[in-house]
């Protein structure tokens, strides 16, 4: 079954994307074991219409505190506005 969604106004539909970093000690970092990284990378799934400067399938630096998930069909979104958007990258939009 195909779920189309729809992000409206200001908000973004994000799919974060997983980080595995690696301390100077060899240790592995998950996402969240990162607590020093305030900024996530994440995918852009949809767009609101007052979003306009963000595309569909760019790659975003976010804050972390930001927003809400949600799951759908067993995959976890998160809902973020616009602002807390802090960079886009430009070598992967």
């Amino acid at each position: 079954m195909y779920v189309l969604m729809k992000a409206v106004n200001d908000y973004i539909i994000i799919e974060k994307i997983k980080e595995q970093k690696t301390t100077s000690g060899g240790l592995l970092l998950t996402d969240d074991t990162d607590t020093d990284n305030r900024y996530k990378k994440a995918k852009v799934v949809s767009v609101g219409d007052l979003a306009k400067i963000i595309k569909v399938n760019s790659v975003v630096m976010y804050d972390m505190h930001a927003g809400h998930d949600i799951d759908v069909l067993g995959v976890m979104y998160r809902v973020i506005k616009l602002r807390d958007i802090v960079l886009v990258d430009e070598d992967n939009s």
